[in-house]
């Protein structure tokens, strides 16, 4: 049975986080929490409320950026040992990988290497409820997770169906006090999700939709979430975005964009979110060959009225230049050359990007003098 959509997850769009993890503990007759989160979070008026009402819980907020699988062992022997029934993670990305990085550990022991296996049969640990406290990596939804391995100093994802959660928790006010910086990267990181997802050769029909809809929300309320943070409308629709984006992860995947991020973001620090930013100009012109009518949907979600003339490589060139003044002027991504990184420097790269797993998603054949041009072009 070829299944093309499939989304397990009990979702609760919230404005009382209190009241939906009580309500969550109560449905699912769990008593032992074991809470993973962002040390920062403890700060937080409506999770300090929430530590407070819990009657006994156990606190764990070693969470580091790209989870190294030494930390994701560590937490799964604390969950272990506090015999919890139960993950609450909150926080962004890095916190919510982790946690389901421990349910997995914990539940299936061995080496964490072999989880990278496509083929690894990984069993569900305990029940697992994600709360994001950014709106970008959308892990709340999908079956990914992203572990940096220690030995070769690469972030490598985990797909498996036992990393799902649960349930997720969309709290827009959690996200409220989010930095811009971090706003602008977790969104740019969801607006890629969707058009990674959208020019992939797992995309359908279904996705496609989806895929356009989260563009759409994105292009329309990123810019004020950035504007404003204490916007509420806008932070629920760029979260809403971002859930769905994740989401897609599981049904279209993404494509040379992401697997350039892991290889360069793991070598060299650079910010997932800003790394795909940088990357999809490139992916545009890549895919442009094989799907030059979805690349001009793009421009128009961007707002690119097209002459009925326009060649594909007009096309293209329209949409990249709308993609280039919503990331850089609407939403305001910092320069690439921040980095200071030499573009030969990123040219080392071009066989470790072709081996990444989410390479083959792209639907050209690539080959390194593609993927050359494609770094030339990165930024």
């Amino acid at each position: 049975m070829d299944i093309k959509m499939l989304q397990p997850v009990k979702v609760l769009s919230s404005h009382d986080l209190v009241q939906s993890v009580r309500d969550i503990l109560r449905t699912e007759h769990k008593k032992r929490p074991f809470i993973v989160m962002d040390e920062f979070l403890t700060k937080n008026p409506q999770v300090k409320e929430l530590l407070a009402v819990l009657p006994e819980y156990e606190l764990f907020t070693k969470i580091v950026p790209d989870p190294p699988a030494s930390l994701i062992i560590e937490g799964a022997e604390a969950l272990t040992t506090y015999a919890a029934d139960v993950i609450i993670a909150i926080g962004g990305g890095s916190c919510l990988d982790a946690a389901k990085g421990m349910g997995l550990y914990a539940k299936n022991q061995g080496q964490l290497a072999d989880y990278f296996d496509p083929e690894a049969e990984l069993k569900k640990g305990v029940l697992l409820v994600s709360i994001p406290t950014t709106a970008g990596t959308g892990s709340e939804l999908s079956n990914a997770l992203v572990v940096t391995d220690e030995s070769t100093a690469q972030k490598k994802a985990i797909l498996t169906p036992a990393a799902m959660s649960d349930y997720a928790v969309l709290v827009p006010e959690l996200t409220v006090s989010l930095p811009k910086r971090q706003t602008i990267a977790s969104g740019l990181d969801a607006f890629s999700h969707a058009a990674e997802g959208y020019l992939s050769r797992l995309a359908t029909p279904m996705t496609d939709a989806i895929c356009e809809k989260i563009m759409f929300l994105l292009v329309n309320y990123l810019p004020c979430a950035v504007a404003d943070g204490t916007d509420i409308k806008a932070r629920e629709r760029v979260l809403s975005a971002a859930s769905l984006a994740g989401w897609m992860l599981n049904n279209a995947g993404t494509n040379l964009g992401h697997s350039t991020a892991h290889i360069l973001g793991a070598k060299y620090h650079l910010v997932h979110g800003e790394a795909v930013a940088y990357a999809l100009p490139g992916v545009l012109e890549l895919v442009n060959e094989t799907m030059p009518t979805k690349v001009k949907e793009i421009g128009k979600i961007l707002g690119v009225e097209f002459a009925l003339d326009d060649t594909p490589a007009i096309v293209l060139q329209k949409t990249r230049a709308a993609y280039c003044h919503f990331r850089d002027e609407l939403v305001d991504l910092h320069p690439f050359s921040d980095y200071q990184l030499a573009k030969a420097e990123l040219l080392t790269n071009v066989d470790a990007i072709l081996h990444e797993r989410f390479a083959q998603n792209t639907p050209v054949e690539l080959t390194p003098e593609k993927v050359t041009h494609f770094l030339r072009e990165f930024g």
